[in-house]
């Protein structure tokens, strides 16, 4: 019988993708993500250099992470960004990242360079005022551009929209028309709660009243339901004859914890074993001391709870105080 890897938690499910988040800084200040007061960043001696970034990210590529993803806050505004990119980019995995797209076009080349082939932007309205609004900052011009940009250098763009109600949930079919020129995934993301960003159900636009958004503007025919992988975080779909698609991440109402094989890494070293745990296992301190950290990541991976922390109903999930996590930007998207 074949010795379970270290990797697969009382579940059954294997972990090999793992999100490493590179930096708590960002250029943007996105409601959602980050509270209106700001946060108080980890001080630099408890970030992990790129040194440990690496060797933290070898020992998990080691017993079968397959997938990277890189986060943050904005990855990119990291000094030592593209020095990280390339250094990972030499183990054996599929390397993507997560950005908000600001300095996107100052990398493209690296990325080539780095063998990244896709890349998520997040993009929360296609107006100019509300993008304003919910980021706090003018570069609404600028990342639309440069997803445009990307799509021109084969790059394969999804595009992240954090759906709420009142806010741009106006905008659903906008965004999914803009996918009938431009071959690129949409995205839309159920609004999550973490802590500072004033969430509540009122505010959920959830996945049931983005279909019937999609239904009573697009025929039946029209709307081509397209096959998910095993792992997948979406429900993807196809308007008939538009080049992109577009997909819903339904956390809250309909979450894909069956599936999950995510692990994440904070930029302080923590690895979290689900997105909405505030419970978290030091890698950065044994790590420093020299000590082995594959049985540290072995026990965070067994205590894994089957559903979504143990809020296995909308009920609890409503309920629950988010105030013991994280705010998001410090967890890493």
């Amino acid at each position: 019988m074949t010795k379970p890897s270290i990797l697969t938690d009382t579940f059954g499910r294997t972990h090999n993708y793992l999100r490493i988040s590179l930096t708590e800084r960002c250029n943007l200040r996105c409601t959602y993500c980050m509270p209106a007061d700001g946060i108080k960043l980890s001080p630099k001696k408890h970030i992990m250099t790129y040194e440990e970034i690496y060797t933290i990210a070898k020992e998990f590529v080691s017993i079968g992470v397959t997938k990277i993803r890189l986060t943050g806050g904005e990855p990119l505004v990291r000094k030592d960004a593209a020095r990280i990119i390339e250094k990972l980019a030499s183990l054996p995995v599929e390397l993507t990242l997560t950005t908000n797209g600001v300095i996107v076009d100052k990398f493209i080349e690296h990325f080539k360079k780095c063998k990244i082939k896709t890349l998520n932007i997040s993009l929360d309205s296609l107006d100019t005022a509300k993008n304003k609004e919910i980021t706090r900052r003018s570069y609404f011009e600028k990342v639309y551009q440069n997803i445009i940009l990307l799509v021109k250098e084969g790059f394969l763009v999804k595009v992240n929209c954090v759906l709420m109600k009142g806010f741009n949930d106006d905008e659903i079919i906008d965004f999914i028309n803009i996918s009938k020129e431009l071959p690129i995934q949409v995205r839309f993301i159920e609004f999550m709660p973490f802590d500072g960003n004033q969430w509540n159900m009122d505010k959920l636009v959830p996945l049931q009243d983005i279909l019937s958004e999609v239904h009573s503007n697009f025929k039946k025919e029209e709307i081509i339901k397209l096959e998910d992988a095993a792992n997948d975080t979406t429900k993807s779909y196809q308007i008939k004859g538009y080049e992109g698609t577009f997909a819903i991440i339904s956390s809250v109402t309909n979450p894909f914890c069956d599936g999950c094989n995510r692990i994440r890494l904070t930029a302080n070293g923590q690895v979290k074993n689900c997105l909405f745990s505030s419970k978290e296992s030091d890698l950065l301190t044994p790590l420093r001391s020299g000590k082995s950290i594959t049985s540290i990541i072995q026990k965070t991976i067994l205590s894994k709870s089957k559903i979504r922390n143990g809020m296995d109903t909308l009920d609890k999930f409503s309920q629950s105080d988010m105030h013991n996590n994280r705010s998001m930007i410090t967890i890493g998207g």
